[in-house]
């Protein structure tokens, strides 16, 4: 973990409440996809945690929901502004397994499953995205999916785009698979635990107080005891989980 000051170089609009921020500044904390960062805003108690969408080169890449007071707020952040970011935090994707990988995320889980797969397609891995929407007006990321050589697979819940249903109707596209990333809610990572073939890495989201393991906020139950999704996570392994 490391606190500093990123300046924001763009906060533009992707799609229905969803934003890309690019700062820049000191990333060197920042050392796996799926990762997040703790952004301090004014007037606000308390960080927002931020999931990193993509990092190189001095400038990291996020995108959020606009869900509440404090990102509504976050739109409204002009380039040039300095912001006081904690980076590094959290374990991130383990890249390190072999075979063919279907990328399954929902709404802003899908950021850092951007990250990862520009890292898996760098080693020659085979990766398809699945990702969910509610309709096609929410819709970011795929081109940028695409443009690494990923397949993408989209299933928009009112049939806009691509298949109709959910995500977990887009993984019924996917064969072959030996192992599955995935991010987003917890009621579609459930969803997606139950269809899953394979072992794999689900990251969660969860509402966090300091982010970096000191207040204990967000504990969850695993096999393997308690864990803390800031700091243990976000990032488990299938095998550990109990919902």
């Amino acid at each position: 973990m490391k606190e500093t000051l990123l300046t924001v170089l763009e906060n533009t609009r992707l799609a229905d409440g969803i934003y890309r921020l690019r700062l820049a500044g000191d990333t060197s904390a920042i050392t796996a996809p799926g990762q997040f960062v703790n952004l301090k805003l004014s007037g606000f108690f308390l960080r927002r945690p931020i999931s990193v969408c993509d990092w190189e080169n001095g400038e990291v890449t996020l995108i959020y929901k606009v869900l509440g007071h404090g990102t509504e707020a976050m739109t409204g952040m002009a380039a040039g502004t300095a912001l006081d970011v904690l980076t590094g935090l959290g374990n991130g994707f383990d890249l390190s397994r072999s075979g063919e990988h279907p990328l399954v995320g929902g709404g802003v889980g899908i950021p850092p499953l951007y990250g990862l797969a520009k890292r898996l397609t760098a080693q020659g891995k085979r990766v398809t995205a699945v990702l969910g929407f509610n309709r096609k007006s929410e819709i970011f990321l795929a081109e940028e999916f695409r443009a690494l050589g990923a397949e993408v697979v989209i299933a928009t819940a009112d049939g806009s785009v691509g298949l109709k249903g959910l995500v977990t109707d887009g993984m019924a596209a996917v064969s072959d698979y030996t192992y599955l990333y995935t991010c987003g809610p917890e009621p579609m990572l459930k969803a997606v635990y139950a269809d899953c073939k394979t072992s794999g890495q689900f990251s969660f989201e969860e509402r966090m107080g300091c982010g970096f393991g000191a207040c204990m906020g967000c504990s969850c139950e695993t096999k393997y005891g308690n864990k803390r999704i800031c700091k243990d996570g976000p990032v488990l392994e299938k095998e550990e989980i109990v919902w």
